[in-house]
């Protein structure tokens, strides 16, 4: 769409009004909320409260109804600012960490997650909702009708969570959620839930519970495991769909390729707002490495246990080349005297070169002698 506020070219406003139309299959052009939506303004829900509220124009007429078609050439303004023509659907995964909201503002002047994304992302919007005490994966989209399918709970995408409690249950508790439950009036469909891990506590356990649903109402994790006595202290969601959490670090954000998008989500999005080309438009930015691979890399030390840094990281002692390390002596023990050259270990008579083998008699002794032999004693004659 091109903004042209002295457009008087004398033809008619482009406004059909659903409610007018003899069939809402006639006539060109799309519902305003559609159109809004694919440019990635808002969902459908929140451009219905936009218009609401007074926000949206069309042909510079202030709408007060989401029963409106646009066609080609209409003007739609938000806020008094033109609205581009819809661009390829894009989704990222983002990394949500605990203290955001999610929202674009937030009356009480809370921090959100559009305020923290990394610079050079295009107007997203998201796909469902963390409340602000939960971490994990949120899908991001500039396409609104693209958000609202994966959203509907006939969609049926699968969600799954891990949950830390604090209570006490065990798997044939959790293997009742399967038939769903009504919790104050509200009913939730099939939860599968498995208990990982629990470590037993003072006054209860501590438990770890990885739980998929597939309709993602609100809070809806924390007040089912609620209703069996749990007190939920942490939820992480893994993955949303094919979409998993991955090693994306907090506050982290990464771009979809256009092909896994084709691949996963074609069904969902309008044929003509499919991406093309195989690879992401945003590149993240290089992780930021730790304090400890800095220190590594500059060669300083660790801090200390009182919070100073070392002066200089211990030596190893150092020795002559060729020399072999000492053998330390046993405590008390005497030197060991140094051999002479030549000397045998007990201290007896050596055997110098070329001369006769030592005698293996003791020491101090006289050689012993062999008996002689009388003449044909000991020995054979033959024949």
């Amino acid at each position: 769409m091109v903004h042209d506020p002295l457009r008087s070219d004398g033809r008619p406003s482009g406004q059909v009004r659903v409610d007018d139309a003899e069939d809402e299959g006639q006539g060109g052009g799309d519902r305003v909320a559609k159109v809004l939506a694919r440019a990635g303004v808002a969902s459908r829900r929140d451009v219905e409260r936009l218009i609401a509220a007074g926000r949206v124009a069309l042909n510079g007429r202030v709408l007060t109804t989401p029963a409106v078609k646009v066609e080609p050439g209409d003007i739609v303004t938000v806020d008094g600012e033109p609205v581009a023509d819809a661009e390829p659907a894009r989704l990222f995964r983002y990394h949500k960490p605990v203290g955001l909201v999610t929202t674009h503002s937030d009356p009480k002047g809370r921090p959100t997650v559009f305020q923290a994304l990394p610079e050079g992302l295009p107007r997203l919007i998201s796909v469902g909702r963390l409340d602000l005490n939960s971490e994990g994966l949120l899908l991001l989209t500039n396409d609104g009708g693209l958000a609202r399918a994966l959203e509907q709970p006939q969609t049926g995408v699968i969600r799954r969570y891990r949950a830390r409690a604090f209570g006490r249950t065990n798997q044939t508790r959790l293997d009742k959620l399967k038939d769903g439950i009504t919790v104050e009036g509200v009913h939730y469909g099939s939860i599968e839930a498995k208990l990982d891990k629990a470590k037993e506590g003072a006054g209860g356990a501590n438990l770890w519970i990885t739980v998929t649903l597939a309709e993602g109402k609100n809070r809806e994790v924390r007040r089912v495991l609620e209703a069996l006595g749990l007190k939920v202290n942490r939820l992480i969601r893994l993955s949303y769909g094919p979409f998993a959490l991955g090693a994306l670090e907090p506050g982290e954000a990464e771009e979809v390729g256009p092909r896994v998008i084709r691949e996963q989500l074609a069904q969902h999005i309008d044929p003509a707002n499919l991406p093309k080309g195989e690879r992401p438009q945003w590149r993240s930015p290089k992780r930021k490495p730790s304090a400890a691979a800095l220190r590594r890399a500059a060669g300083t030390p660790p801090p200390r246990a009182g919070g100073e840094a070392a002066d200089e990281a211990p030596k190893k002692k150092a020795y002559k080349a060729g020399w072999a390390r000492p053998k330390p002596r046993k405590p008390g023990g005497a030197p060991r005297k140094a051999k002479a050259p030549g000397s045998s270990p007990a201290g007896g008579p050596t055997r110098g070169p070329g001369g006769p083998k030592p005698s293996a008699s003791r020491p101090g002794s006289s050689p012993a002698r062999r008996p002689a032999q009388r003449p044909g004693v000991g020995r054979g004659r033959r024949g």
